[in-house]
């Protein structure tokens, strides 16, 4: 699961957002493991960090759900590396799992909004 690193502490994100990143990261094109994490961290200004057990797992259930596919290639530092390629049925999921998080973000907003409940 992606941490939000606060100093020595991490806090774990909404079930699925690993989800949701990895997704988005294969929109720009298919990437192995550490190319996926690389870029998630890369992305969110070094705020979230991608635990590798957390991220194997992710990729295995798309696999398994049809939402990416995997083949085996060559990394640029010259390593045999599963690259994962967002299939079809990943865009679809992505559309829905996008527009679910920015339900969820507005909500949230709209609850931690300056001047409600004594803020």
């Amino acid at each position: 699961m992606p941490s939000q690193n606060t100093g020595n502490e991490k806090e774990a994100l909404l079930q699925g957002t690993l989800d949701l990143l990895i997704l988005r990261t294969l929109v720009l094109g298919s990437r192995h493991g550490q190319g996926i994490a690389r870029l998630i961290q890369r992305q969110s200004d070094e705020v979230f960090l991608v635990d590798h057990g957390s991220l194997y797992l992710a990729l295995q259930r798309l696999e398994d759900k049809g939402w990416v596919k995997a083949a085996w290639g060559v990394s640029e530092n010259n390593r045999k590396a599963r690259f994962y390629t967002l299939t079809a049925k990943g865009r679809k999921q992505l559309a829905q799992k996008t527009s679910q998080w920015r339900r969820v973000a507005k909500a949230i907003s709209r609850i931690l909004a300056p001047g409600e409940a004594g803020v």
